[in-house]
């Protein structure tokens, strides 16, 4: 019974020093919350800056994972598709390893803007029907 206390702190601490260090497990503290402290072996970066890694001794739906770039608006469409494949299982190898068949019909990755301010609105070319008041 004496020795399970021990080998948790001793997890605790491999954890700690695998995800680089006490400043960046309060930094995803912060901003994940205290289940999603992982350590794993980095396996790539995409061109945005997010760092995807693996860690093959987690249960299989949980074993990759992604750290984004941004610090709080972050979302799904900020993976590419070929990250996307491998986060999913789709695909066994990296893009880092095996990289994708560039096509000519294919455009380079965009994030969805909408809801931000970079968003497309449209102006309108009528009359309002109601003016507002001005005094």
């Amino acid at each position: 019974m004496a020795r399970r206390p021990l080998l948790n702190l001793g997890h605790l601490l491999r954890t700690v020093r695998d995800a680089g260090g006490v400043w960046n497990v309060i930094k995803r503290l912060s901003r994940d919350g205290p289940a999603e402290i992982r350590a794993g072996q980095l396996v790539g970066t995409d061109d945005y800056g997010n760092k995807y890694y693996e860690n093959k001794n987690y249960i299989w739906s949980r074993h990759r994972w992604i750290d984004f770039a941004k610090w709080k608006d972050f979302d799904a469409s900020q993976v590419p598709p070929e990250w996307h494949g491998w986060l999913h299982s789709m695909t066994d190898d990296p893009p880092t390893k095996v990289p994708p068949v560039k096509r000519k019909f294919r455009q380079d990755h965009v994030e969805n803007v909408s809801g931000t301010s970079r968003q497309y609105v449209p102006y309108s070319t009528t009359r309002q029907k109601i003016q507002s008041w001005e005094p």
